[in-house]
This record gives structure tokens, C-alpha cells and sequence, in this order.
């Protein structure tokens, strides 16, 4: 049975709401941190035996290479992912990293989104079988300091603040700006390690409670956002080239 790879970036940013749906549904799953090792584990890992991937966020930014060297490798495996035309999906850094590696710029965002905020999804949102159920009058969590520019080709499913949020590459990638798989122990355990005397945009004291007041809604939007990409994953057509 093929298995969901997850790629962590540091400890605190797991699957999250993610990571509780693949265990409630037993579907295998294999978790790369990229951060530990030389190799960091991607260099003799057996693509075929995946059937997705998912690339979770990061406090680095894509183009700190030298700081962070696995960065690197990890922009060579999405290439080599889309080549094998394995699915892939990424929620902030990892958007941004899918982004980059197939084409398009990353850069600082020119608002600074930490908090709830608003989004607005594109028509072509309501085919896609990620975000069709998704619904745009509740907030998503954001946290982020760069934005990306969509790879050519592209199609842009969502935007807020004057930046893109959502795209998919050609039926195989998705980026998510940001993050429908926090629970409530992520959102803390950043509010502590991020912030870190700053302020945040976004009403520091509000971070929680409205994730609290919307618990049931925001676990069943994570879902189905999951749902739909493994089963577009189990049901894309088989390459026999």
C-alpha cells in the first residue's frame, strides 16, 4: 500500500488536523524531518511507493539556502515529484516552496498576516477538488512574512490582502498560503515560540478563542481540503510512459 509523505520543517509545525484525519482513516503515512540528517531522509526514499505528498510550513523562508541547506534539496524533490507526476500539497512554506520550485518568484509580502483573515476564492475554486467545498465566509489562520507569485501556467483558486492565497499546477500541486491543518496546541505553541515580544497584526489575544468558536467547522474544512486531495491522488490516471 502506498503511503502520504509528510515533510516537517521544525518540530512545532505538524499535520496537525491533517495528521488526525490520515490516523482516523488508518491511511499509511511516512514523515520526513527535513531538517535532521545530510540527506535529510529524502535522498533514498523510494518515490514510487508514494501516493501523495504533503510539505508543511516553517519560521525559514524559501530563499535561505545557505542558512538552511536542505532547502536546496527540497525544491529538487517537488521538481522530481512533479516529474512522476506524484500530487503534492503545501500549506505556507510549503506553498511557497512549491511555488519556487516550478517557476515562480517569492519575495515579502507586503502585508504581514498573522491571525484571522478573510479570503476570496476565484471561480475556478468551485470545480476544484480541494477547495469546492470550501467556504469563503469563514476566516482562515494565517501566518506568514513572504507571498509567492504563481508559476506560468498556474491557476489561481484564492486571494486576500492583495496577495494570492490558493493555485494549482496542472492537477498535480497545490499551494494553501495558509493553514487549514492548526489545531489548537499549534496555534499556542507558536503564539509562544514566534512572537516572541512582537506584535502581532492580527490581535494576539484573539487567536485562540476564535479558532475555539469555530472548532467543529474549521476540523471539517481540514478534511474535506484532505479528503479531496488524496482522493484526486488515488484517482488520477496511472502514467505509463
Amino acid at each position: 500500500m502506498k503511503k502520504v509523505l509528510i515533510i516537517r520543517h521544525v518540530p512545532i509545525e505538524g499535520p496537525g488536523l491533517f495528521g488526525e484525519y490520515l490516523e482516523k482513516n488508518r491511511i499509511g503515512q511516512q514523515t520526513v524531518d527535513i531538517w535532521k540528517g545530510r540527506d535529510c531522509g529524502l535522498c533514498d526514499l523510494d518515490i514510487s511507493c508514494l501516493s501523495s505528498v504533503l510539505i508543511l510550513g516553517g519560521p525559514m523562508n524559501v530563499y535561505e539556502e545557505e542558512k538552511y541547506p536542505f532547502l536546496r534539496l527540497e525544491k529538487y524533490f517537488i521538481r522530481e515529484l512533479f516529474m512522476q507526476k506524484i500530487p503534492v500539497l503545501g500549506v505556507c512554506l510549503g506553498a511557497q516552496l512549491i511555488a519556487n520550485s516550478l517557476g515562480g518568484r517569492v519575495r515579502k509580502s507586503p502585508v504581514k498576516e498573522i491571525g484571522w483573515y478573510g479570503l476570496e476564492l476565484t471561480p475556478s475554486a468551485q470545480a476544484d477538488p480541494l477547495l469546492k467545498q470550501f467556504d469563503p465566509k469563514t476566516k482562515v489562520f494565517q501566518w506568514h512574512e513572504d507571498t509567492f507569485e504563481l508559476p506560468a501556467n498556474a491557476v489561481l483558486l484564492a486571494k486576500g490582502n492583495g496577495i494570492p492565497q490558493a493555485f494549482c499546477f496542472k492537477g498535480l500541486a497545490w499551494g494553501l498560503q495558509f493553514h487549514v491543518e492548526v489545531d489548537a496546541c499549534m496555534i499556542d505553541s507558536w503564539r509562544k515560540a514566534y512572537l516572541k515580544g512582537d506584535v502581532a497584526l492580527n490581535d494576539e489575544d484573539h487567536l485562540l478563542p476564535v479558532y475555539h468558536a469555530g472548532r467543529a467547522g474549521l476540523r471539517a474544512r481540514a478534511e474535506n481540503v484532505l479528503k479531496g486531495f488524496l482522493e484526486m491522488a488515488q484517482n488520477r490516471p496511472v502514467s505509463r510512459s
